[in-house]
């Protein structure tokens, strides 16, 4: 099942969204408050659905989406004017007011969006990125998060899988270490 991170603004909203997810059996991975808060999560998670309550202070939802939008769907529940605001095709709208029954049917369209569309990670995959993600931390000093943030936005701006750019950072080095 997709990880869900509940982010916005107002404590009552986020605690109100997991109420009505977790009682509907989606269980909800973090509630989040800040853009910084927000950030860590997902580049820990990786894949799943974020849900945006209303905006997130410092952060635009098409900012989350040009940084996470390939491996992160985006539900963004705000008024008509932050809707209007949002540029991205790819992030998904409702707008307030709005009922329970229709949070519930976007969580559940984009639960098997992500089902469908994300491509399963092997073992030797994920091997491969945490090795490079080492070598990141090592030679340039960088956190775990912002190693894995880095290949992430290589491999992003690239086309390319993360896996894919591990293994090309990993190679480069052992030519480095041959040269």
């Amino acid at each position: 099942m997709a990880r869900i991170v509940i982010a916005g603004s107002s404590e009552q909203s986020r605690a109100q969204l997991a109420r009505l997810l977790s009682s509907s059996g989606y269980p909800v991975y973090r509630l989040c408050a800040s853009a910084g808060e927000l950030r860590r999560v997902l580049n820990e998670c990786d894949d799943g659905i974020l849900i945006l309550g209303g905006q997130v202070p410092e952060c635009s939802a098409d900012e989350l989406y040009w940084d996470y939008g390939e491996h992160v769907r985006i539900l963004l529940i705000a008024r008509p004017p932050v809707l209007e605001s949002c540029e991205e095709d790819g992030i998904f709208h409702l707008a307030l007011p709005t009922s329970q029954q229709a949070v519930l049917g976007a969580v559940e369209m984009l639960s098997q969006l992500h089902r469908m569309n994300l491509p399963k990670r092997t073992g030797n995959d994920r091997q491969t990125i945490e090795e490079a993600k080492r070598l990141l931390m090592r030679r340039s000093g960088l956190t775990e998060p912002q190693a894995h943030r880095q290949i992430q936005q290589y491999a992003m701006n690239h086309g390319m899988k993360m896996a894919d750019c591990a293994s090309q950072i990993l190679e480069r080095a052992e030519k480095e270490r041959n040269a």
